[in-house]
């Protein structure tokens, strides 16, 4: 990114790691200069809780509160029961509206730990676009709106055309996601007077059709900015690991498997990790992010402390690095272990020690704890498990059990 910025927030965003493209960098940054500038970002109902996937965007967010400007959270109320077809090789399965609601809730708490919400000029606001989507006429809707959209352009939109390319179905429903978003976009800007739309960089599509259908319907200019889809620096998908989604709700997810996935980021992230995640000096995660050998597994200890210092608070994560210190200095069994809970009944008939593995999500399937076993990285109660299929039983569970996948993963077993 060679573009120099004059505002504090694309400054930031630029310096740190976020962007990967703007509609207009430069009339963006006057009006970022020029007063407080609201933008949004938007959230389908897809699941009860964000997850780490979500966290680059909502550091965004933050960073747009902290540089003066007004973050607007959308709920997708109304697009989530249409589906985002975007780069999917399938459509999304269609919830409830009560099961939506719940989501929402779920994920509201989320956006309170990194956002000020409130009635003030650079104050955070949570809408619903289901507020606008629910009681549109659909007849006045085609002749109103969708005469802006070519669907030949539409077409050409990477997320669609990486479906057709593959011969896979695009439904008539979920085609009309991106009116439906670019239809947002023009309702924020009416209402809230919303000027910057952002967002994963492919979501680009969708947010060039809402600035496009604004400057057609209100012949007002708004303005686009997208951040780069990120991976590990061993390819994987960022918010991903072994067991499932790292999830931001502490119900889903505890403090410290949450401190845990940051702790075990691989060394080539770590700087890119402290930029993006924490709120630390540039030079400060540079300097961090450099170090070698022993050595960079201080800066990750830093990484998971201020990453979960942000999302669950400072005791928490004070908390989850005291339980991994625990567990693999003393070898010891730490308080704050994610735990699974045999009732007395099954205990009695007895359960194999395979079997607790997956249970305890240490292997994402019984073919993955066979190898486990057979590679020797299974041990119980930090001594080495050969044996999956070893029965343990209520006898065995009179003191808790503790789980390890190799060095770094662990889990407790007690009857419940």
């Amino acid at each position: 990114m060679t573009y120099h910025a004059k505002s504090e927030f694309l400054r930031v965003l630029i310096e740190r790691g976020y962007v990967a493209d703007c509609t207009d960098y430069q009339a963006l940054d006057e009006a970022l200069m020029t007063g407080v500038v609201p933008a949004y970002i938007g959230y389908d109902a897809t699941a009860a809780s964000l997850h780490v996937g979500h966290l680059l965007n909502i550091m965004m967010l933050r960073w747009l509160q902290k540089t003066g400007h007004k973050p607007i959270t959308l709920m997708g109320g109304g697009t989530t029961k249409v589906g985002d077809p975007s780069f999917r090789a399938d459509e999304r399965p269609l919830l409830t509206p009560e099961k939506i609601d719940e989501n929402i809730a779920g994920m509201g708490k989320v956006f309170a730990r990194y956002l000020s919400y409130g009635e003030g000029a650079g104050d955070a606001i949570m809408l619903n676009n289901a507020e606008w989507l629910d009681h549109l006429n659909y007849l006045e809707f085609l002749r109103d709106i969708g005469r802006h959209f070519s669907v030949n352009r539409m077409l050409s939109f990477e997320s669609v055309k990486s479906r057709l390319d593959r011969e896979q179905s695009l439904s008539f429903l979920e085609f009309n996601y991106m009116i439906l978003q670019a239809y947002d976009f023009l309702e924020l800007n009416a209402r809230y007077g919303c000027l910057l739309q952002m967002g994963g960089s492919d979501q680009w599509g969708n947010i060039v059709n809402g600035i496009d259908l604004t400057r057609r319907v209100n012949d007002t200019s708004i303005f686009g900015l997208t951040s780069p889809l990120l991976t590990t620096s061993d390819g994987k998908k960022m918010g991903k690991s072994a067991n499932g989604a790292i999830w931001l709700n502490g119900d889903m997810l505890s403090p410290y498997e949450f401190w845990q996935f940051w702790r075990n980021s691989t060394d080539a992230d770590v700087g890119r990790f402290l930029k993006l995640y924490t709120e630390l000096p540039v030079a400060e995660c540079e300097r961090l992010g450099a170090l070698q050998g022993s050595e960079i597994n201080t800066a990750k200890i830093i990484l998971a402390n201020e990453v979960t210092t942000l999302l669950h608070g400072a005791e928490a994560a004070a908390a989850a690095e005291a339980t991994a210190r625990e567990v693999f200095e003393k070898g010891g069994i730490g308080e704050d272990l994610p735990t699974i809970l045999i009732p007395a009944s099954e205990a009695a008939e007895g359960i194999s020690l395979a079997q607790l593995f997956v249970r305890a999500k240490l292997a994402p399937s019984g073919k993955e704890v066979r190898r486990l076993f057979q590679e020797g990285g299974a041990r119980v109660n930090d001594e080495a498990a050969a044996d999956g299929g070893r029965m343990i039983g209520a006898e065995d569970l009179k003191e808790p059990l503790k789980l390890s996948a190799g060095k770094k993963r662990h889990a407790l077993v007690m009857l419940g």
